[in-house]
């Protein structure tokens, strides 16, 4: 049915009295297209980025979380509960029969997703059926053995094996060694954000000192290269690049093991050289034991055991040993003692003096 042309005139000043074009029609009330709704695990990415949590944490959590919500018929976890999280765990432990570790960790990822990302507070979960935790006396070799190992490597790979046995310092401290934390003048390496979110001091083994300069050497001509091709920015955490914008471009703030080729940062997109991968280390010291004839299940962090034992055995005293391991408790420690016999079968009773 038309309007008048009286009727449409009238029309057309009261839309230009009110400011309004055609177009709104269009985008204006239900026509109006919602906002897309951000996917749980991108939350989830977003809250541990938040946190500043680790990458790998970062991803650990997503993969438990997705596990979760599978094995629960993909049900929204928002409509579970402790129930369904106490039912999880306990399969995990009962039919997959996973360490007490991995168990631990996909709690802590579930947790944290309601706790931080569905706010959502549970209630103490008493049923679920924990994996128990054996207690092992850790892998050591003896001093004989660590040669034996360490004459099987070389070059970059041996640097860093010998760093781990010569200072104590986990894999991944290793990896993401600084060159501004190796302190020569003081004869010690500063580790950073170690486990627990802790920085120490670990002594620098007098024999890798002309190793780790040529090393570094190594690391700064390969840095003017990235610097003359446009790259060089490193990646620091906890936006530290933000605070200090040329810190990243800066050879202090470079990784002593720096990665062979450029990758893209996850998280940033950005493209530049990372430090080097820990499996390659991995695989080196696995086939070093093999060649070596060592017939025990070593990995790097047996190294690290070597280190506390080998220093207990020297006459060092446990809390000393404690501050260079970074243990929270001289409990951690004391397990080394097993290894050595100083248990009640190991002491000297004063009578036999």
């Amino acid at each position: 049915m038309g309007f008048s042309v009286d009727a449409r005139v009238q029309i057309f000043h009261v839309r230009a009295h009110m400011n309004y074009h055609p177009k709104d029609e269009v985008l204006s009330g239900e026509d109006t297209l919602p906002a897309r709704p951000v996917r749980l695990l991108d939350q989830l990415t977003e809250r541990c980025r938040v946190k500043h949590y680790s990458l790998r944490t970062e991803r650990a959590y997503r993969d438990w979380v997705r596990r979760f919500i599978l094995a629960n018929g993909k049900r929204h976890p928002r409509d579970m509960g402790a129930t369904e999280v106490e039912a999880f765990l306990s399969r995990l432990a009962t039919e997959s029969d996973v360490a007490a570790s991995t168990q631990n960790q996909a709690l802590s990822a579930l947790l944290f997703l309601y706790r931080e990302v569905l706010r959502i507070d549970l209630p103490w979960m008493e049923s679920v059926v924990r994996a128990k935790r054996p207690q092992r006396v850790p892998t050591v070799l003896s001093r004989t053995e660590v040669t034996r190992l360490l004459a099987m490597l070389d070059g970059q790979v041996w640097l860093m094996a010998a760093l781990l046995y010569g200072t104590g310092m986990r894999l991944m401290e290793c990896m993401r060694l600084r060159v501004q934390d190796v302190g020569f003048d003081r004869g010690e390496i500063t580790v950073r954000n170690g486990k627990g979110g802790k920085d120490r001091r670990v002594p620098l083994p007098q024999r890798l000192r002309e190793r780790l300069k040529e090393q570094m050497e190594r690391t700064r001509i390969l840095h003017a290269q990235d610097l003359a091709q446009g790259f060089g920015r490193v990646y620091l955490p906890h936006a530290l690049a933000r605070k200090y914008p040329n810190a990243p471009a800066e050879f202090a703030w470079q990784y002593v093991f720096p990665a062979r080729r450029h990758s893209v940062d996850p998280r940033s997109g950005e493209t530049r050289r990372h430090h080097v991968d820990e499996a390659i280390l991995q695989r080196a010291v696995r086939n070093a034991c093999r060649k070596a004839g060592i017939d025990k299940p070593a990995t790097c962090h047996t190294l690290r055991h070597s280190f506390a034992t080998h220093l207990l055995k020297s006459g060092q005293d446990i809390r000393t040993v404690q501050e260079l391991m970074g243990h929270k408790d001289v409990s951690t420690t004391q397990i080394y003692t097993h290894v050595l016999g100083r248990g009640a079968n190991g002491v000297l009773s004063p009578l036999d003096h």
